[in-house]
């Protein structure tokens, strides 16, 4: 059929009140929201498999992009359900069970994989079973790792700000500064646009952050001062941090500057872009804003996130003095 108007009426008219129609597939040259990712799961259809590899089923794929889930997201979820699925090459996929599933999550720990990729695996049977296959949850009841409760890692101000100093480079120095100054996420930062620092305002519109959630957050003037330094040297045209042929900045240059930086500052732990997001938090606590503030800043859903930093906070822990002193070891 002709992709005309005409006959985009006549198939609302026929599946009006019987199916939801996505119109994204008509409109190839047209983005659903400009706000939000670009999502991209072709190059899954288009890779180049070997024999008998057995690969994630093409309804899969369909309903990731319908639920327009990040490309992070897509490419775990993906890659999860596909080694599990060749794990059991053998069985149709609706004749794998609850005990199945099980044996092999169990194997999985045998092999020490961490709990985080457990979890992942998880969300990525649950999501082919419960979510494309719309089966009620009962029939695939998987019991997942027990959280750990661990405390996030953080650094010092001194320490950040030693990071801060060995990045000379303008671009390299506004990259670590918004990532600690305004509690960023890496893929946040990536995704800035020009447009989203409000120097009026002094805030930072972070659009799509995780959870596909906006949100606003601190512009620092010290940052803005180097950010407008920076613009009148690099002039990114779209993105704030471009790469040399343009487009984003990628993930892999990010790090590179932080551990760069960390080894000229003479700092032994392996520093990250969330280490330095922890540490935004934790200093805001320690300096008195209330964790209602820091939730919002963070972009956290729940608060019972945002109260992990009060295990990390050390300015109650500093006014208490060890038993040890007031023994005399004289």
């Amino acid at each position: 059929m002709p992709n005309n108007k005409r006959n985009l009426n006549l198939i609302y008219q026929k599946f009006r009140g019987v199916a939801w129609v996505n119109t994204n597939y008509f409109f190839a040259h047209r983005r659903l929201n400009n706000d939000n990712e670009e999502i991209n799961v072709d190059w899954f259809r288009k890779r180049e498999l070997s024999a008998g590899y057995r690969a994630c089923p093409e309804e899969y794929l369909l309903k990731l992009e319908l639920k327009r889930y990040s490309n992070n997201t897509v490419k775990v979820y993906v890659q999860c359900f596909e080694k599990f699925i060749n794990a059991q090459k053998e069985t149709d996929l609706m004749r794998i069970n609850e005990q199945d599933i099980q044996l092999y999550l169990q194997k999985m720990i045998q092999a020490k994989n961490s709990d985080s990729y457990v979890n992942q695996m998880i969300n990525s049977i649950k999501f082919y079973y419960e979510v494309v296959k719309q089966m009620p949850n009962r029939f695939y009841s998987v019991e997942r790792p027990i959280r750990k409760e661990t405390l996030p890692k953080v650094i010092s101000m001194e320490e950040v700000s030693a990071i801060i100093r060995n990045t000379p480079n303008i671009k390299h120095r506004c990259i670590v500064s918004l990532l600690y100054s305004a509690g960023l996420r890496r893929a946040e930062l990536l995704n800035l646009k020009l447009q989203d620092i409000d120097s009026k305002r002094m805030v930072i519109f972070v659009k799509n952050g995780k959870g596909g959630k906006d949100r606003l957050t601190l512009l620092s003037p010290s940052v803005l001062k180097d950010l407008r330094n920076y613009f009148k040297i690099w002039k990114p045209k779209e993105y704030l941090f471009e790469g040399e042929k343009g487009g984003k900045y990628s993930t892999g240059s990010v790090m590179a500057i932080i551990n760069s930086a960390s080894k000229k500052a003479n700092i032994m732990k392996k520093i990250s872009p969330h280490i330095l997001r922890h540490s935004f938090a934790t200093h805001l606590l320690e300096n008195g804003t209330d964790l209602r503030t820091i939730q919002t800043l963070l972009g956290h859903s729940s608060s019972k996130t945002t109260e992990i930093y009060t295990h990390v906070a050390i300015n109650h822990v500093q006014t208490v003095k060890s038993p040890i002193e007031m023994i005399n070891l004289g």
